[in-house]
């Protein structure tokens, strides 16, 4: 018996052959596959919403321009926030931190109109993912932020977006050890930055 997932990856497979040979309808079904993962991922990097939603469609329009370099080594997904994870490290690194942050419940626009950020797992391991009050996911949230890029794109990739050890690995060009050891050491960071702000944090972490 075929799985869901196996349909899903067959389907995309297919969208992805449409979409080499011009056929744009096709990549606007991947669009829809991708969007939302995303533009969460990317605004999960960027403190403006509407830079996210600027690096998001350009990652789009970069993965639709090089569909002929894909040769389907790695998945399209894979692929598609390894282009998405460069352009975002690379908007962070040339922008200096801004004073000002957004809420990353506030709505995106969009040619539609407004859409809601719909995270599909905001939950993290151990005493983080007991927080429930919006207060504290907002600290969790902001402590996330702090994190420097390598850091949080590690922390994001795999707490949020649910990504395994190895496609972060593919995403980021690194070994898998390093994915390891920079959850690792983000995992610290975000227990010290927690510790000293929430003391729910500090009494579940004993």
């Amino acid at each position: 018996m075929t799985s869901k997932v196996e349909v899903r990856g067959q389907q995309v497979e297919a969208l992805v052959e449409r979409s080499r040979r011009g056929d744009t309808q096709a990549f606007d079904q991947l669009v829809g596959f991708y969007k939302d993962r995303v533009c969460n991922y990317v605004a999960r990097m960027v403190h403006d919403p509407v830079e996210a939603e600027d690096i998001a469609q350009e990652a789009f329009v970069k993965a639709y321009r090089n569909l002929p370099s894909f040769r389907g080594a790695s998945s399209f997904q894979t692929w598609l926030y390894r282009i998405a994870s460069n352009l975002t490290i690379d908007a962070v690194r040339r922008r200096r931190r801004r004073d000002n942050t957004f809420s990353l419940d506030a709505p995106v626009d969009s040619e539609e109109g407004q859409m809601a950020r719909e995270l599909e797992d905001t939950s993290l391991p151990g005493p983080v993912g007991d927080l429930e009050t919006a207060e504290l996911q907002g600290q969790v949230h902001e402590a996330i932020q702090q994190l420097s890029p390598k850091l949080r794109s590690v922390v994001v990739l795999y707490e949020l977006q649910g990504l395994s050890y190895e496609e972060i690995a593919e995403i980021l060009g690194c070994p898998l050890g390093t994915v390891k050891s920079r959850l690792f050491n983000a995992r610290m960071e975000l227990k010290g930055k927690l510790e000293r702000v929430l003391p729910e944090f500090a009494r579940g972490s004993e």
